[in-house]
C-alpha cells in the first residue's frame, strides 16, 4: 500500500518550510511526493524544488484551479488504484504522527475510503478550525464547533462526516477516478464538501480522525494571501461555492423549495451586510446568488453528471447534514451578538463619556469601570435598586423638569390626538396607498391634469403610513405630537456636542436643558404649530439633528468626516423634502465656510479629506430627491424651490416676525419670542466665549441676509402671487440665537465661579431668571390652548352625494364656482377625496389650463349644449355654484339644456349634474419612463446613504 503525497502552493513561502519539514518528519513517511506550483510570485518554487528535488515540482499557470491542480499532480504520480493519496496544503503543517494516525484508523476500518485529520488554527495551535464538516439548508459552512474553542479533547472520537478538509485528507486513488476528482466548478473553494457529499452518495465513507492533527492557516479564507481566482473578493467565490454546492446535490424533490431558499435567504443577507455597512460583502453577496441562481443549466448539468455516478437512494446521506434548525439557532446566536455588542458599546461611551467627565473636572482618583454592576440577587436587593433609581430621579432636578415639561408638551399637543385639519394642512387621504400613487406616478388626475412632480416629503409620510398600519392620518398627528420631542431631544444632543467643542469640560446641563427646552417650543411659540405649517414644523425637529450631523465635518478621523457627510445628507434631504429652501440655504452656509477655510487655512482646500465631506453632502441631497428635484425644474416649476409643505396661502414674515420669532400673528406674544434675541446680544460680554457666540452671530447675519432678499420677492404662481416661504429662517435665528445665549452663560457661569463682586454676580441671576421665563412662558401660553386653526371644520360646499360619486373615479369631478359677476369669478375642480395632504403643492405650482379656463367662462356669461358637452368630455359631472350664488349665473345655468339641477345642502348653493357622457380618461396624461429611472436612482441612493452612514464594521479577515 503506496502513500503518495500531493501539496498544492501559490505565494506560499511564509508556511512552505514549515510544511514541507513537517512532511519530511512523519513517522510514517510517504512513498512519494509532487508538489504543484500556480506560478508564484514569491520564492515558494526555489524552497520546494530545495527540499523535493526539481523532478518533482512542477510550476503551472497562475489561472489554475485548485481541482486542475490537483488532476495535474495525479497525472505525475505512479497509477496505484489502490494507494493513498494525501492532500496538502502549502499553508498547512501535519503533527509528526498525522499521517500514522490516519493510515492507523484505515486499517481499523476497512470499508474507508476518505479520511480526514482535525484541523488546529495556525499559528495559534490549539484552536480548533474544524473536526469534520457538512452544510445546512441555507449553505452555510458547519464545523460543529464553537467560536474560537479550544481543543481539550472534547472532540477526539472516529465517526463518520459527510466531507473533511482537503488539508489533510486521505483518499483512495480509485475514488477519486471514480468521481472524476475535484469539480472544476468550485475553484478554490468548496470543493471539499462537494466531493465528500458526492462520494456519499456514491457510497464510499468519510471518516474523521482526530488523533491526527493538521495545523492549518486558511490563508485564502482570511485574506492574507490573494490569488488569481479569488482577487479581492473572497466572499463571493465562498458563497458561490456555497450555493453551487447545496443545489448540485440536493434530492430532486427538494431543488425548488432549496432553489426559492436560497435566492430569498441570499436577498436577506444583502441586506443584514447592508445594515452593518460590510458593502463589499453585500455585493459579493448579490453576485453570487446571481451567478448560481441566475445560470440554472449549470446546476442541472452538474445534477446529471451526480446522477451518473450515484449508487443506492440518495436520502440515504441525510443524517450526514446539518440539522434543519441550525440554521435558525445561527439566527438566534446572531441577534443575540449584536444585541450584546450594542448593549456593551453603549456602556463603553458612557462610561467613557463619564470618565473623561469627571477627569475635565479635576475629580481625584477617577479610575473608569471595566465590569458591569452585579444584578441583584433577590428580590428584596431588586426593590433596594429600583427604590434608589426613583430616588435618583427625583432628586435629579434635570430629570424632573425634563420629565414635567414632556408631559405637558404632551397635553399641550391634545389636539394631535385624532384627525386634525386646518390652516397649511390639509385632510389627509384615505389610504396610504394614495401618498405612493402620487409619488410614483409622473401624471397626476387633479385638476384638469399636471405633471407637476408630488412634493418629496411623501416618500417618508408613505413609508411612515406602512408603520403605522396605513393610517395616513395617524403619520400627520405623529409628525405634530412627536416634533416638539424630537426637537428638544435634537437641541440637547447638539449642544452637548457644541460645549465640548467650546470647552472640553462641557457645558453645565442646565444650560443644556434651557437651551433644549427653548428651541423645542420654537414649533409652537412661532406660530408654525398652530397654523398646521407641518413643514416648518418638520424642520424644526430636524435642523439640530442635521447641525449636529455637519459638526462632525470637523472630526479629526477621515472616516467619521465621511460618515458624517452621508448623515448630514440624509438629513439635509428629509428636511428639504418638507422645505426646499433648508438645502438652498446648507448650500450658502457651505460655500462661505469654505471660502472661510480657503481664507484662514489654503492648504485645507488642498485636502479631499476636508472640503470633500460637506460639498458631498450638500451635492447629494438633490440626488436623493431627484424624483422630485428634476422634474420641478423641467416642468417649469422652479418656485416650489422657495416654498414650503403645506397649503397656500401662509401669514407672511415680517421683520418684526423675523425677530421675535413669530410666524404672523397665530405665535406667542412678542416679548417671549424677542428674549432669545436680547439674551444673545448679552451673550457677546464675556469674553471667554466671545469667540464662539461672534460665530453664531455671523451665521445668523447671513440667514438674515437672505430672509431679507426673499422677502421682497414675489412668486407669480399660476393660482396666486404669494411671498417665499421664510418660515425656515425664522426657526434658524431663533435656533441661533438660543446656541449663543448657552455660550454665553456658560462664560458668565464662570465669572461667578471666579469670585468676581457682588454685582455681577446678581446680574448673572436675573439674567438667569429672565431667560427662564422664555421657556416656562412659551409652555404656559401653549397649555392655555391659543386660538389656532387646527381642527377646525372647512366649510363644505360640495353636497355629500357628490362626494361618494367623485370617489367612483376622476371622471366624477365636481365644478365649483364662487364670486359673481362683478366681483369675478373663480373655480376648482373637486376629484377623488378632495384636496388632500401631498395635493396642495401640486395644484399650487400647476399651469392654468387656458382653454377650459376659457369654457368656464364661458358657461357663466352665455352657456351652450355644446359647452356642457365639453364639461362632460372633461370629467366634470357636477357643477356647484357656491353661496352666495349669483342669480344671474344660476338662472343661465337652469336653462341650458344638458343641465340638470341638483339639490344642495346649503339654500344659497346652487348645483347642477351634467347628462352628458362622461370620458373615462378625461384627466389621463402621459406616463414618462424616465420617472421610473429617477425612482431607482432615489432607491439606490438612500440604501447607499444609509449604509455609508452607519458606523464602520470591522471585517472578520481584519482580526
Amino acid at each position: 500500500m503506496t502513500v503518495s503525497a500531493l501539496v498544492v502552493s501559490h505565494d506560499g513561502a511564509r508556511w512552505l518550510p514549515a510544511v514541507l519539514a513537517g512532511l519530511a518528519a512523519q513517522t510514517r513517511p510517504v512513498d512519494h511526493a509532487v508538489l504543484v506550483d500556480t506560478t508564484s510570485r514569491d520564492a515558494s518554487p526555489d524552497l520546494a524544488r530545495a527540499a523535493l528535488g526539481d523532478d518533482r515540482v512542477h510550476v503551472v499557470p497562475g489561472s489554475t484551479s485548485y481541482p486542475a491542480a490537483v488532476a495535474h499532480g495525479l497525472a505525475l504520480l505512479p497509477d496505484d488504484p489502490d494507494g493513498w493519496v494525501w492532500l496538502l496544503h502549502d499553508d498547512s503543517n501535519p503533527a509528526p504522527d498525522a499521517l500514522s494516525e490516519l493510515l492507523a484508523a484505515a486499517e481499523s476500518h476497512p470499508g474507508v475510503d476518505i479520511l480526514g485529520p482535525k484541523l488546529r488554527e495556525w499559528p495559534s495551535l490549539r484552536r480548533l478550525l474544524e473536526v469534520g464538516l457538512t452544510i445546512t439548508g441555507t449553505g452555510h459552512r458547519e464545523t460543529g464547533l464553537e467560536r474560537g474553542e479550544y481543543d481539550q479533547g472534547q472532540h477526539d472520537e472516529i465517526r463518520t462526516v459527510l466531507a473533511v478538509n482537503t488539508a489533510g485528507m486521505l483518499v483512495r486513488r480509485r475514488v477519486i477516478d471514480e468521481l472524476d476528482g475535484l469539480d472544476p466548478e468550485l475553484p478554490i473553494f468548496g470543493n471539499d464538501i462537494d466531493f465528500g457529499w458526492r462520494a456519499a452518495q456514491a457510497g464510499h465513507e468519510t471518516l474523521v480522525v482526530p488523533k491526527a492533527v493538521v495545523f492549518h492557516a486558511e490563508a485564502a479564507h482570511r485574506g492574507v494571501r490573494r490569488t488569481p481566482l479569488t482577487g479581492r473578493h473572497t466572499h463571493y467565490q465562498e458563497r458561490r461555492a456555497a450555493l453551487f454546492t447545496s443545489l448540485a446535490n440536493v434530492s430532486g424533490r427538494l431543488l425548488p423549495w432549496q432553489f426559492v431558499r436560497l435566492f430569498m435567504g441570499s436577498l436577506l443577507r444583502v441586506l443584514g451586510f447592508l445594515g452593518v455597512r460590510a458593502v463589499g460583502e453585500a455585493l459579493d453577496e448579490l453576485a453570487a446568488v446571481l451567478s448560481v441562481c441566475g445560470r440554472p443549466g449549470q446546476v442541472l448539468a452538474a445534477r446529471r453528471a451526480r446522477a451518473a455516478r450515484r449508487q443506492g437512494d440518495p436520502h440515504d446521506v441525510r443524517h450526514l447534514l446539518a440539522p434543519a434548525w441550525l440554521p435558525y439557532r445561527h439566527g438566534l446566536d446572531c441577534v443575540t451578538d449584536l444585541v450584546a455588542a450594542a448593549t456593551n458599546q453603549a456602556q463603553d461611551v458612557a462610561e467613557r463619556r463619564r470618565s473623561a467627565k469627571l477627569e475635565a473636572t479635576g475629580a481625584p482618583g477617577v479610575t473608569p469601570r471595566t465590569t458591569s454592576r452585579p444584578a441583584p440577587e433577590d428580590d428584596d436587593e431588586a426593590f433596594l435598586t429600583d427604590s434608589g433609581m426613583v430616588a435618583r430621579f427625583f432628586t435629579n432636578p434635570v430629570a424632573v423638569v425634563l420629565f414635567v415639561a414632556a408631559v405637558l408638551g404632551v397635553v399641550a399637543a391634545r389636539e394631535a390626538f385624532g384627525s386634525i385639519t386646518g390652516g397649511a394642512l390639509s385632510p389627509t387621504p384615505a389610504e396610504v396607498s394614495d401618498w405612493w400613487q402620487l409619488h410614483l406616478e409622473s401624471w397626476h388626475p387633479l385638476g384638469t391634469g399636471t405633471d407637476v412632480p408630488a412634493p418629496a416629503y411623501l416618500l417618508p409620510f408613505a413609508l411612515a403610513g406602512w408603520v403605522m398600519l396605513g393610517e395616513p392620518g395617524a403619520v400627520v398627528s405623529a409628525l405634530m405630537l412627536l416634533a416638539v420631542p424630537v426637537a428638544a431631544l435634537g437641541a440637547w444632543r447638539l449642544l452637548e456636542v457644541v460645549g465640548r467643542l467650546a470647552d472640553p469640560r462641557g457645558l453645565p446641563r442646565w444650560l443644556v436643558l434651557w437651551g433644549a427646552l427653548t428651541y423645542a417650543l420654537v414649533p409652537a411659540t412661532s406660530g408654525a404649530w398652530g397654523q398646521g405649517r407641518f413643514g416648518t414644523v418638520a424642520v424644526a425637529a430636524l435642523l439640530p439633528w442635521a447641525a449636529r450631523a455637519a459638526l462632525g465635518f470637523v472630526d479629526p478621523e477621515v472616516d467619521r468626516r465621511w460618515r458624517a457627510a452621508w448623515r448630514t445628507a440624509l438629513l439635509l434631504a428629509l428636511g428639504a423634502a418638507f422645505v426646499p429652501g433648508l438645502w438652498l440655504f446648507a448650500v450658502l452656509a457651505a460655500a462661505v465656510v469654505l471660502a472661510a477655510a480657503a481664507f484662514i487655512a489654503p492648504r485645507l482646500l488642498r485636502d479631499r479629506d476636508s472640503w470633500g465631506p460637506p460639498v458631498l453632502a450638500v451635492a447629494l441631497t438633490p440626488a436623493l430627491l431627484a424624483p422630485w428635484f428634476v422634474p420641478l425644474l423641467t416642468t417649469g416649476s422652479a418656485a416650489g424651490l422657495l416654498l414650503e409643505a403645506g397649503r397656500l396661502p401662509m401669514s407672511e414674515v415680517s421683520f418684526v416676525g423675523l425677530l421675535t420669532g413669530r410666524l404672523g400673528d397665530g405665535g406667542a406674544p412678542w416679548w417671549l419670542g424677542i428674549g432669545p434675541g436680547v439674551l444673545a446680544v448679552l451673550a457677546l460680554v464675556p469674553r471667554r466665549s466671545r469667540v464662539s457666540v461672534l460665530a453664531c452671530w455671523l451665521v445668523a447675519l447671513a440667514a438674515a441676509l437672505v430672509s431679507a432678499v426673499l422677502a421682497q420677492v414675489t412668486l407669480s404662481l399660476p393660482a396666486l402671487d404669494t411671498r417665499p416661504s421664510l418660515g425656515l429662517f425664522v426657526v434658524v435665528l431663533q435656533g441661533l440665537a438660543v446656541v449663543a445665549v448657552v455660550l454665553g452663560a456658560e462664560g458668565f457661569a464662570h465669572r461667578v465661579e471666579a469670585g468676581h463682586p457682588w454685582w455681577q454676580r446678581s446680574l448673572v441671576v436675573s439674567l438667569a431668571v429672565a431667560a427662564a421665563v422664555v421657556p416656562v412662558g412659551g409652555l404656559v401660553w401653549w397649555l392655555s390652548g391659543p386660538d389656532d386653526s387646527l381642527a377646525r371644520d372647512i366649510e363644505q360646499v360640495v353636497p355629500a352625494y357628490m362626494e361618494q360619486s367623485s370617489l367612483l373615479g376622476p371622471e366624477h369631478g365636481v365644478l365649483v364656482l364662487s364670486g359673481s359677476v362683478e366681483t369675478g369669478l373663480d373655480y376648482r375642480i373637486r376629484r377623488g377625496d378632495g384636496v388632500t395632504v401631498g395635493e396642495d403643492e401640486i395644484l399650487s405650482l400647476a399651469d392654468e389650463d387656458r382653454a377650459f379656463t376659457e369654457e368656464v367662462r364661458q358657461l357663466a356669461s352665455a352657456p351652450t349644449p355644446d359647452v356642457v358637452a365639453t364639461l362632460g368630455e372633461r370629467g366634470v359631472e357636477y357643477v356647484v355654484l357656491s353661496a352666495p350664488a349669483d342669480g344671474r349665473i344660476s338662472a343661465r345655468l337652469d336653462a341650458t339644456a344638458g343641465l340638470d339641477q341638483a339639490s344642495a345642502e346649503n339654500r344659497a348653493t346652487r348645483a347642477w349634474r351634467v347628462d352628458r357622457p362622461l370620458d373615462p380618461e378625461a384627466v389621463e396624461g402621459d406616463r414618462d419612463w424616465w420617472r421610473s429611472v429617477l425612482l431607482l436612482l432615489q432607491a439606490v441612493l438612500v440604501v447607499v446613504a444609509l449604509v455609508q452612514a452607519a458606523p464602520t464594521v470591522r471585517s472578520k479577515r481584519d482580526d
